[in-house]
Protein backbone atom coordinates (compact mmCIF):
# COMPACT_ATOMS: atom_id res chain seq x y z
CA UNK A 1 0.00 0.00 0.00
CA UNK A 2 1.18 3.65 -0.56
CA UNK A 3 0.19 6.78 1.69
CA UNK A 4 0.62 10.07 2.03
CA UNK A 5 2.75 10.81 5.00
CA UNK A 6 3.26 14.36 7.35
CA UNK A 7 6.41 13.76 7.82
CA UNK A 8 7.06 17.35 9.89
CA UNK A 9 5.22 20.46 10.16
CA UNK A 10 5.57 22.56 7.06
CA UNK A 11 5.38 23.74 3.44
CA UNK A 12 3.93 21.14 1.22
CA UNK A 13 7.16 20.37 0.40
CA UNK A 14 6.85 18.15 3.57
CA UNK A 15 4.60 16.04 2.14
CA UNK A 16 6.04 12.05 1.17
CA UNK A 17 4.70 9.12 -0.73
CA UNK A 18 5.88 5.74 1.24
CA UNK A 19 4.97 2.45 0.87
CA UNK A 20 4.05 0.17 3.53
CA UNK A 21 2.76 -3.37 4.36
CA UNK A 22 -0.96 -3.83 3.30
CA UNK A 23 -3.13 -4.71 6.39
CA UNK A 24 -5.55 -7.39 7.27
CA UNK A 25 -8.71 -6.41 8.87
CA UNK A 26 -9.25 -6.62 12.36
CA UNK A 27 -12.94 -8.41 13.79
CA UNK A 28 -15.77 -5.96 12.99
CA UNK A 29 -13.61 -4.04 9.85
CA UNK A 30 -13.99 -3.99 6.02
CA UNK A 31 -10.66 -3.31 3.90
CA UNK A 32 -11.00 -0.69 1.77
CA UNK A 33 -9.03 -0.24 -1.89
CA UNK A 34 -8.97 3.12 -2.08
CA UNK A 35 -10.12 4.49 -5.54
CA UNK A 36 -10.30 8.59 -4.04
CA UNK A 37 -10.06 10.15 -0.70
CA UNK A 38 -10.93 13.91 0.47
CA UNK A 39 -8.71 16.76 1.38
CA UNK A 40 -9.89 18.79 3.61
CA UNK A 41 -9.02 22.23 5.14
CA UNK A 42 -8.12 20.39 8.53
CA UNK A 43 -4.99 17.92 6.70
CA UNK A 44 -3.67 21.41 5.17
CA UNK A 45 -4.32 22.74 9.05
CA UNK A 46 -2.37 19.56 10.18
CA UNK A 47 0.42 19.82 7.77
CA UNK A 48 1.08 23.49 9.00
CA UNK A 49 1.37 22.12 12.79
CA UNK A 50 -2.05 24.12 13.68
CA UNK A 51 -4.68 21.37 14.05
CA UNK A 52 -4.34 20.24 17.28
CA UNK A 53 -6.07 16.90 16.79
CA UNK A 54 -3.66 16.08 14.31
CA UNK A 55 -2.01 12.40 15.36
CA UNK A 56 1.68 13.07 16.67
CA UNK A 57 4.07 13.81 13.83
CA UNK A 58 5.22 11.83 11.35
CA UNK A 59 1.38 10.67 10.25
CA UNK A 60 -1.25 9.84 7.58
CA UNK A 61 -4.27 12.21 7.78
CA UNK A 62 -7.52 11.88 5.86
CA UNK A 63 -11.01 11.69 7.18
CA UNK A 64 -13.22 10.40 3.78
CA UNK A 65 -12.35 7.77 1.73
CA UNK A 66 -14.29 5.91 -1.20
CA UNK A 67 -13.50 2.66 -2.73
CA UNK A 68 -14.17 -1.40 -3.40
CA UNK A 69 -14.07 -3.49 -0.07
CA UNK A 70 -11.44 -6.24 -0.69
CA UNK A 71 -11.54 -7.86 2.39
CA UNK A 72 -14.45 -8.66 5.32
CA UNK A 73 -12.58 -9.37 9.00
CA UNK A 74 -14.19 -11.67 11.35
CA UNK A 75 -17.82 -10.98 12.29
CA UNK A 76 -18.09 -7.76 9.38
CA UNK A 77 -21.77 -8.44 7.91
CA UNK A 78 -22.80 -5.26 6.58
CA UNK A 79 -20.99 -5.27 3.34
CA UNK A 80 -19.49 -8.06 1.01
CA UNK A 81 -16.19 -8.24 -1.15
CA UNK A 82 -17.22 -5.91 -4.01
CA UNK A 83 -18.93 -3.22 -2.67
CA UNK A 84 -18.86 -0.08 -3.59
CA UNK A 85 -18.72 1.89 -0.25
CA UNK A 86 -17.68 5.37 1.36
CA UNK A 87 -16.37 5.48 4.65
CA UNK A 88 -15.71 7.82 7.29
CA UNK A 89 -12.07 7.61 9.20
CA UNK A 90 -10.55 9.71 11.97
CA UNK A 91 -7.20 9.67 9.93
CA UNK A 92 -5.07 7.82 7.66
CA UNK A 93 -7.61 7.82 5.06
CA UNK A 94 -4.51 9.27 2.59
CA UNK A 95 -3.96 5.65 1.78
CA UNK A 96 -4.56 2.99 -1.34
CA UNK A 97 -5.57 0.48 1.36
CA UNK A 98 -7.33 1.12 4.03
CA UNK A 99 -8.94 -1.06 7.16
CA UNK A 100 -11.91 0.66 8.60
CA UNK A 101 -14.90 -0.36 11.32
CA UNK A 102 -18.14 -1.27 8.99
CA UNK A 103 -19.95 0.97 10.74
CA UNK A 104 -17.88 3.60 9.64
CA UNK A 105 -18.88 3.12 5.73
CA UNK A 106 -22.04 3.39 4.13
CA UNK A 107 -22.90 1.85 0.70
CA UNK A 108 -22.46 4.09 -2.76
CA UNK A 109 -24.88 3.76 -5.78
CA UNK A 110 -23.36 2.68 -8.80
CA UNK A 111 -24.38 6.09 -10.47
CA UNK A 112 -22.12 8.23 -8.27
CA UNK A 113 -18.12 7.90 -8.85
CA UNK A 114 -15.73 7.55 -6.72
CA UNK A 115 -14.60 11.08 -6.52
CA UNK A 116 -18.16 12.05 -5.76
CA UNK A 117 -18.16 9.32 -3.05
CA UNK A 118 -14.91 11.01 -1.05
CA UNK A 119 -16.50 14.47 -1.55
CA UNK A 120 -19.49 13.52 0.12
CA UNK A 121 -18.92 12.64 4.04
CA UNK A 122 -17.06 15.08 5.28
CA UNK A 123 -18.40 18.10 3.52
CA UNK A 124 -21.82 16.82 3.14
CA UNK A 125 -21.94 15.57 6.44
CA UNK A 126 -20.99 18.61 8.46
CA UNK A 127 -23.28 20.65 6.29
CA UNK A 128 -26.16 18.33 6.82
CA UNK A 129 -25.31 18.01 10.86
CA UNK A 130 -25.31 21.63 11.37
CA UNK A 131 -28.15 22.49 9.14
CA UNK A 132 -30.74 19.76 9.52
CA UNK A 133 -29.88 18.44 13.28
CA UNK A 134 -28.00 21.21 15.39
CA UNK A 135 -30.45 23.65 14.21
CA UNK A 136 -33.30 22.10 11.95
CA UNK A 137 -33.75 24.70 9.22
CA UNK A 138 -37.20 25.61 8.17
CA UNK A 139 -38.88 27.01 4.99
CA UNK A 140 -38.89 31.21 4.52
CA UNK A 141 -35.46 31.34 6.97
CA UNK A 142 -32.20 33.32 5.79
CA UNK A 143 -28.52 31.57 6.08
CA UNK A 144 -25.50 33.27 6.13
CA UNK A 145 -22.45 30.57 4.49
CA UNK A 146 -19.16 31.75 4.34
CA UNK A 147 -16.65 30.50 2.31
CA UNK A 148 -19.61 29.62 0.13
CA UNK A 149 -17.53 28.12 -2.37
CA UNK A 150 -15.65 25.70 -0.57
CA UNK A 151 -16.64 21.97 -0.16
CA UNK A 152 -18.99 22.62 3.09
CA UNK A 153 -20.28 25.92 1.52
CA UNK A 154 -21.26 24.35 -1.71
CA UNK A 155 -23.16 21.21 0.21
CA UNK A 156 -24.55 23.99 2.34
CA UNK A 157 -26.30 25.69 -0.61
CA UNK A 158 -27.22 22.62 -2.37
CA UNK A 159 -28.82 21.14 1.22
CA UNK A 160 -30.78 24.92 1.96
CA UNK A 161 -32.51 24.51 -1.75
CA UNK A 162 -33.97 21.51 -0.48
CA UNK A 163 -36.04 23.42 1.89
CA UNK A 164 -38.60 25.62 0.07
CA UNK A 165 -38.16 29.82 0.02
CA UNK A 166 -35.04 29.80 1.70
CA UNK A 167 -32.34 32.62 1.48
CA UNK A 168 -28.79 32.01 1.45
CA UNK A 169 -25.85 34.87 1.84
CA UNK A 170 -22.87 33.50 0.63
CA UNK A 171 -19.33 35.32 0.70
CA UNK A 172 -16.90 34.57 -1.80
CA UNK A 173 -14.35 36.14 -4.20
CA UNK A 174 -16.19 38.27 -7.08
CA UNK A 175 -14.66 35.29 -9.51
CA UNK A 176 -16.60 32.09 -7.38
CA UNK A 177 -20.16 34.82 -8.01
CA UNK A 178 -21.21 32.53 -10.75
CA UNK A 179 -20.22 29.60 -9.10
CA UNK A 180 -22.34 30.24 -5.70
CA UNK A 181 -25.23 31.67 -7.27
CA UNK A 182 -25.37 28.39 -9.87
CA UNK A 183 -25.31 26.54 -6.83
CA UNK A 184 -28.26 28.40 -5.08
CA UNK A 185 -26.79 31.49 -3.39
CA UNK A 186 -29.31 34.22 -3.48
CA UNK A 187 -26.82 36.57 -2.51
CA UNK A 188 -22.95 36.21 -3.49
CA UNK A 189 -20.97 38.74 -1.49
CA UNK A 190 -17.52 39.86 -2.08
CA UNK A 191 -15.83 39.95 1.21
CA UNK A 192 -12.61 41.22 -0.32
CA UNK A 193 -14.13 44.56 -1.80
CA UNK A 194 -17.09 44.94 0.81
CA UNK A 195 -17.77 44.42 4.29
CA UNK A 196 -19.64 41.95 4.58
CA UNK A 197 -21.59 42.50 7.75
CA UNK A 198 -22.56 46.00 6.49
CA UNK A 199 -23.60 44.24 3.05
CA UNK A 200 -26.12 41.87 4.80
CA UNK A 201 -26.93 44.13 7.07
CA UNK A 202 -28.18 46.46 3.87
CA UNK A 203 -30.13 43.38 2.41
CA UNK A 204 -31.61 41.79 5.19
CA UNK A 205 -32.53 45.01 7.43
CA UNK A 206 -33.49 44.95 10.63
CA UNK A 207 -34.59 41.31 10.75
CA UNK A 208 -31.25 39.64 10.96
CA UNK A 209 -30.38 36.38 9.78
CA UNK A 210 -31.57 32.94 11.26
CA UNK A 211 -28.54 31.16 11.04
CA UNK A 212 -24.63 31.76 10.54
CA UNK A 213 -22.17 28.99 9.20
CA UNK A 214 -19.12 30.11 9.87
CA UNK A 215 -15.79 28.42 9.35
CA UNK A 216 -13.46 32.21 9.70
CA UNK A 217 -13.42 32.30 13.29
CA UNK A 218 -11.70 34.86 15.66
CA UNK A 219 -13.55 38.29 15.20
CA UNK A 220 -16.08 37.00 12.46
CA UNK A 221 -17.89 34.79 15.20
CA UNK A 222 -18.16 38.36 17.11
CA UNK A 223 -19.89 40.14 13.41
CA UNK A 224 -21.98 36.73 12.77
CA UNK A 225 -23.69 37.17 15.68
CA UNK A 226 -24.44 40.33 15.68
CA UNK A 227 -26.09 40.18 12.48
CA UNK A 228 -28.03 37.13 14.42
CA UNK A 229 -31.97 37.72 14.58
CA UNK A 230 -33.74 37.00 17.67
CA UNK A 231 -34.14 33.15 17.99
CA UNK A 232 -31.07 33.03 15.78
CA UNK A 233 -28.29 30.87 15.97
CA UNK A 234 -24.02 30.68 15.17
CA UNK A 235 -22.48 27.64 13.98
CA UNK A 236 -18.95 27.22 14.60
CA UNK A 237 -17.52 24.87 12.41
CA UNK A 238 -13.62 25.55 11.46
CA UNK A 239 -10.78 28.20 12.46
CA UNK A 240 -9.77 28.80 8.79
CA UNK A 241 -8.61 32.65 9.77
CA UNK A 242 -5.57 30.72 11.67
CA UNK A 243 -4.07 30.18 8.29
CA UNK A 244 -1.68 32.74 7.16
CA UNK A 245 -0.14 31.91 3.88
CA UNK A 246 0.94 28.41 4.53
CA UNK A 247 2.53 28.70 7.53
CA UNK A 248 2.93 28.82 11.53
CA UNK A 249 2.85 32.06 12.98
CA UNK A 250 2.48 32.98 16.76
CA UNK A 251 1.77 36.18 16.96
CA UNK A 252 -1.05 36.18 14.53
CA UNK A 253 -2.52 32.87 16.10
CA UNK A 254 -2.31 35.12 19.55
CA UNK A 255 -4.30 37.71 17.80
CA UNK A 256 -6.70 35.31 16.19
CA UNK A 257 -7.28 33.72 19.67
CA UNK A 258 -7.78 37.18 21.66
CA UNK A 259 -10.25 38.20 19.14
CA UNK A 260 -12.65 35.16 19.82
CA UNK A 261 -15.96 36.87 21.84
CA UNK A 262 -16.79 35.29 25.00
CA UNK A 263 -20.40 35.13 25.78
CA UNK A 264 -21.54 34.28 28.85
CA UNK A 265 -25.22 32.30 29.55
CA UNK A 266 -26.77 35.66 31.32
CA UNK A 267 -26.01 37.23 27.21
CA UNK A 268 -27.17 34.34 25.30
CA UNK A 269 -30.51 34.51 27.36
CA UNK A 270 -30.64 38.58 27.25
CA UNK A 271 -30.12 38.48 23.45
CA UNK A 272 -32.34 35.31 22.79
CA UNK A 273 -29.68 33.84 20.30
CA UNK A 274 -27.66 30.82 20.52
CA UNK A 275 -23.89 29.84 19.91
CA UNK A 276 -23.62 25.79 18.69
CA UNK A 277 -20.03 24.25 17.66
CA UNK A 278 -19.54 21.38 15.61
CA UNK A 279 -16.44 19.08 14.54
CA UNK A 280 -17.15 15.74 12.74
CA UNK A 281 -14.06 14.56 13.89
CA UNK A 282 -15.46 14.48 17.72
CA UNK A 283 -18.79 12.87 16.59
CA UNK A 284 -17.53 9.32 16.69
CA UNK A 285 -18.96 7.92 19.42
CA UNK A 286 -21.91 8.83 17.64
CA UNK A 287 -21.86 6.96 14.36
CA UNK A 288 -24.94 5.17 13.95
CA UNK A 289 -26.44 9.23 13.80
CA UNK A 290 -24.14 9.78 11.46
CA UNK A 291 -24.76 6.83 9.48
CA UNK A 292 -27.93 8.00 9.52
CA UNK A 293 -27.14 11.32 8.34
CA UNK A 294 -25.15 10.10 5.76
CA UNK A 295 -28.30 7.56 4.16
CA UNK A 296 -30.51 10.60 4.15
CA UNK A 297 -27.69 12.01 1.75
CA UNK A 298 -27.89 9.32 -0.44
CA UNK A 299 -31.14 9.38 -0.47
CA UNK A 300 -31.33 13.15 -1.66
CA UNK A 301 -27.93 12.54 -4.22
CA UNK A 302 -30.53 9.47 -6.10
CA UNK A 303 -33.33 12.32 -6.19
CA UNK A 304 -30.93 14.70 -8.03
CA UNK A 305 -30.96 17.28 -5.33
CA UNK A 306 -27.33 17.15 -3.95
CA UNK A 307 -24.37 16.20 -6.07
CA UNK A 308 -20.85 16.94 -4.86
CA UNK A 309 -18.66 19.32 -7.08
CA UNK A 310 -15.34 18.55 -7.71
CA UNK A 311 -13.01 20.63 -8.60
CA UNK A 312 -9.98 19.61 -9.49
CA UNK A 313 -8.22 15.91 -8.99
CA UNK A 314 -4.68 15.06 -7.99
CA UNK A 315 -2.19 12.08 -7.91
CA UNK A 316 -0.90 11.13 -4.49
CA UNK A 317 2.62 12.00 -6.32
CA UNK A 318 1.14 15.50 -6.43
CA UNK A 319 -0.37 15.70 -3.09
CA UNK A 320 2.30 18.90 -2.43
CA UNK A 321 0.19 21.14 -5.50
CA UNK A 322 -3.26 19.60 -3.80
CA UNK A 323 -2.13 21.37 -0.68
CA UNK A 324 -1.02 24.41 -2.13
CA UNK A 325 -4.39 24.65 -4.18
CA UNK A 326 -6.29 24.42 -1.50
CA UNK A 327 -5.06 26.28 0.87
CA UNK A 328 -4.50 29.27 -1.12
CA UNK A 329 -7.98 29.05 -1.62
CA UNK A 330 -7.99 28.97 -5.48
CA UNK A 331 -10.79 26.52 -5.11
CA UNK A 332 -14.60 25.98 -5.78
CA UNK A 333 -15.89 22.52 -4.51
CA UNK A 334 -14.13 19.66 -3.62
CA UNK A 335 -10.62 18.67 -4.13
CA UNK A 336 -9.83 15.13 -4.29
CA UNK A 337 -6.47 12.94 -4.33
CA UNK A 338 -6.64 9.57 -6.48
CA UNK A 339 -3.79 6.98 -6.04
Amino acid sequence: MRSIWISRAGPPSVLEVREERTKTPKPGEVRVAVHAAGLNFAEVMARQGLYPDCPPLPCVVGYEVAGVVDAIGEGASRFKEGDRVAALTRFGGHTTSLCVPENHCFAIPDAMTFEEGAALPVNYLTAYHMLFQIFRLRAGEHVLIHMAAGGVGTAALQLCATVPDVVTYGTASARKHAYVKSHGCTHAIDYRSKDYEEEVRRLVGERGVDLVLDALGGRDWKKGYSLLRSSGMLIAFGFANMNVGGRKNLFHIAKQITGVPLYTPIKLMDTNRAIAGVNLGHLWHEIEMLREQGDALIALYNEGKIKPHIDRVFSYDDAADAHEYLESGQNVGKVILVP
